[in-house]
């Protein structure tokens, strides 16, 4: 039996997230389809990170067991000739027996792209959430620092979480605001923030709903300082409401490097 390591992209917006749904079409899905195009096997493919409705993927990390004896970039070529444009499998590689995808992880960073009163990109719209309003950046700020350790974000799970703690790290959470956004071999122009957090571990909708707060931080609707309150309160509703899912990305995962010629968990 052999393991195999998959890095994959997406584009979220039409799927239904990463994870298996009984109303089907997600990348999850996809890929241990395609797998089984040319395996005959239904593997059991398992993400780092359960990506919601709409989210998208820089470096989705996901793992399988078979007993193919395909080389691994065949089975890269073998996957992107079938799957369709928006789901591409950037490498693949033999790992070790052990190696999960989720659980070996040290820490995941995703972001997230805000325009700020800016008018609707063509290219850039299935990708930002225009906020239609500025926004006190330097509120922001103040508030992200707070967020930064370890604390019960109960205030930021959304419904249906079943994970067993709600204590995370949050190693860092920075926010930046940019005058353009590279797109192709051109720059489209406007007003942006980028809110990248990288963590231990993720609740449930929980970077969308931090994003949610700071954007009404940044709107004047609640004060930066709120915050410690929020969390103290381990109530849902005392914080601000979920960002939309289309400008959140899952930009890497980080795991440890281990001493071994082999490459699965090496980031």
């Amino acid at each position: 039996m052999r393991h195999i390591k998959l890095l994959i992209e997406y584009d979220g917006t039409d799927y239904q997230g990463w994870q298996t749904q009984r109303s089907g079409n997600t990348v999850q899905d996809i890929l241990k389809d395609n797998i089984f195009s040319f395996t005959g096997e239904h593997v059991r493919l398992t993400g780092a990170s359960r990506t919601d409705a709409g989210v998208h993927a820089l470096g989705q990390v996901a793992a399988f067991a078979t007993h193919s004896g395909l080389p691994v970039d065949t089975i890269s070529r073998a996957l992107n000739a079938n799957l369709p444009q928006d789901i591409r499998v950037l490498s693949s590689e033999e790992t070790e027996s052990d190696f999960h995808p989720r659980y070996n992880a040290l820490k995941k960073s995703y972001f997230y792209i805000i325009a700020v009163k800016t008018g609707p990109s063509a290219f850039l719209y299935r990708y930002l959430w225009d906020v239609k309003t500025k926004l006190d950046v330097e509120a922001m700020i103040k508030a992200a620092g707070i967020l930064e350790g370890k604390h019960d974000f109960s205030s930021f799970r959304g419904s249906g979480c079943s994970a067993k703690t709600t204590v995370r790290e949050i190693c860092s959470l920075e926010i930046s605001r940019h005058r353009k956004i590279s797109f192709m071999s051109a720059a489209v122009k406007g007003d942006f923030i980028k809110i990248r957090i990288e963590a231990n571990a993720f609740l449930r909708h929980m970077a969308r709903n931090i994003v949610g707060t700071l954007v009404e931080i940044g709107r004047g609707r609640i004060s930066p300082e709120t915050i410690k309150e929020i969390l103290k309160s381990c109530d849902r509703k005392k914080a601000g409401p979920t960002a939309p899912s289309k400008g959140l990305f899952l930009e890497k995962i980080i795991y440890p490097v281990r001493d071994s010629s082999l490459t699965g968990f090496t980031e």
